[in-house]
């Protein structure tokens, strides 16, 4: 239907700016994932290993006051290596009863946009990125939610978003589903799903080098959350001094399908750069009788964003973060980067896991490469490892390990 549209626009000599103003990509990437579990687990890994492809086909915007436009992304996913006792990386779809993974699993999203001045507004296939929701990237391919969004840039140094999906794909899925809240250590009520998730708000620029952040977030009869965050860049003696302050207020929404929520997740990240190097120190505290709810199937988009273990904001807890990056073309490497960081969880209050005030620690390490000439130009191999230790014991959802990943990537642009 929506290649009709816009096929009869063409046809009426109105999509001049449809074909000029496109491009597509096409991403190959590998991902290789291993769990392996310590001290008293259910199963001793997480392993697998697969070959992925993302297609992304955007057109520009037909000509006069209204234009119009089609985005296309195509999903493929490809299994190299997998066992029915090694599943669950959420890099390849498997099925729930026998825990063996797919060979394969694809899928294909549309999104119909229209343009007036300075606003769009989109219907399909949708990948947000903002902090109450965020279409997770961090798998062989992405998360994707179904629904409408609004961006608009009418006003110099404000840009506001507003808009609701209904449906998500998960990363290793074909099928759209219910949005659900994330449960993990049995923080909430297991299942609870909605028919909708509503977000509105903008970002303030009213300065070089700061941004002002407020959104609300509604999942449907389940919570509401308010945002509001400063991201703020600026010169210290030789280098950057840059800071990065989130607040989320979060509470049970309608019929609380999930239960009680009552949190508060405060986190700021200041980070000094000079040169090469990069030194950041970060606080989060989660006040309240709950944990930090978020979109079931992604991660958070708090201070401990990025970590790949466990997420940092359970009830009560509170995590101290220590970060250093360091870009290797000072000694000659260019395109060669590194960053490790430690963070340390405590105070955390989960009863049916063990106490009142259990802790949890990662160490994490990353080296990544982008070929910088010839022919692999643009290719990405990135190495990280994580060294993850909690006292939740089996039960937990996260529970101890050595994790690594390995991600070659490498993106053709086809127009």
């Amino acid at each position: 239907m929506a290649w009709g549209i816009l096929l009869g626009l063409a046809a009426q000599g109105a999509a001049a700016g449809l074909i000029e103003d496109s491009s597509a990509t096409l991403t190959a990437r590998n991902f290789y994932l291993d769990r392996d579990y310590k001290g008293d687990t259910p199963y001793p890994a997480a392993r697998e290993w697969a070959q992925g492809f993302i297609l992304k086909a955007n057109s520009g915007f037909t000509e006069g006051t209204v234009g119009f436009g089609l985005d296309l992304t195509g999903l493929l996913g490809l299994k190299l290596d997998s066992s029915p006792e090694r599943t669950a990386t959420q890099l390849l779809a498997y099925n729930s009863r026998t825990r063996e993974a797919r060979d394969e699993y694809s899928e294909l999203g549309l999104t119909l946009k229209a343009r007036v001045s300075k606003t769009r507004l989109s219907l399909g296939t949708q990948f947000p990125s903002l902090p109450v929701i965020t279409a997770s990237p961090a798998r062989l391919l992405p998360q994707s939610f179904r629904g409408v969004s609004l961006v608009s840039d009418e006003w110099d140094d404000l840009t506001l978003h507003a808009g609701r999906m209904d449906r998500v794909n998960l990363r290793d899925s074909t099928d759209y589903e219910p949005i659900g809240l994330a449960s993990p250590n049995g923080r909430f009520k297991a299942g609870a799903t909605s028919e909708h998730f509503d977000f509105y708000g903008g970002e303030y620029r009213p300065t070089s080098g700061l941004t002002l952040r407020l959104l609300r977030a509604e999942l449907d009869d389940i919570y509401t959350q308010d945002f509001f965050g400063v991201l703020h860049m600026a010169p210290l003696g030789t280098g950057r001094f840059r800071s990065d302050v989130r607040i989320f207020n979060s509470r049970e929404d309608g019929r609380a399908k999930a239960g009680s929520i009552d949190n508060l997740n405060v986190g700021a990240m200041f980070t000094y750069l000079w040169g090469v190097h990069g030194l950041g120190v970060g606080y989060m505290r989660q006040f309240g009788d709950s944990a930090f709810p978020y979109i079931a199937g992604g991660e958070p988009s708090v201070l401990s964003d990025g970590t790949m273990s466990a997420d940092f904001v359970n009830p009560r807890e509170r995590t101290w973060a220590v970060r250093y990056d360091h870009d290797f073309a000072g000694i000659g490497l260019p395109g060669l980067t590194g960053m490790v960081r430690y963070l340390h969880g405590d105070s955390i209050d989960l009863p049916a896991l063990g106490g009142s005030r259990l802790t949890e620690s990662s160490k994490d390490f990353e080296l990544a490469y982008v070929v910088q000439s010839g022919p692999a130009k643009g290719l990405v191999l990135r190495i990280r490892e994580a060294f993850y230790r909690n006292q939740q014991g089996a039960a937990s959802s996260f529970r101890s390990d050595n994790e690594t990943r390995i991600n070659i990537d490498y993106t053709l642009k086809i127009w």
